[in-house]
């Protein structure tokens, strides 16, 4: 089995840039691995957007660009995990999920953390078919 990194613009530069021991996508075994993704703009870097909905909608079109890259597609994740910092997002985030998934569903978990390194409140991984 072989496994193949993707990079996904600025998040895996920032990655490098910071030492952090992971990558942000990677093809194996017939699936992608998406790590878990901020709400980042892939071209600019740029964070720190206010709205929950905005931020929410930013890491869904990550999550596209990531499965994308590797030659997968959002209709082919199986699995997707989403963490906040807040339970109370959870009505919004749906709303916005739901524009970018439909049914059959991938199996999905919705976690509340403490926080991260960096001044985000939502984040995404996913497993999809290759």
């Amino acid at each position: 089995m072989t496994k193949e990194v993707v990079r996904l613009g600025k998040i895996s530069e920032a990655m490098e840039r910071g030492n952090v021991p992971a990558s942000a996508v990677v093809k194996a075994g017939g699936f992608v691995f998406v790590a878990g993704l901020p709400p980042v703009d892939l071209e600019t870097g740029a964070r720190g957007i206010a709205d929950i909905a905005k931020r929410t909608e930013l890491v869904l079109e990550n999550l596209k660009a990531a499965v994308e890259a590797a030659g997968s597609s959002l209709d082919k994740v199986v699995k997707v995990t989403i963490y906040v910092t807040n339970a109370a997002y959870y009505d919004v985030v749906n709303r916005i999920y739901a524009r970018y998934f439909t049914a059959p569903y991938p199996a999905r978990t919705f976690v509340t953390v403490g926080s991260w390194p960096r001044e985000f409140d939502i984040e995404m991984d996913c497993t999809a078919l290759a």
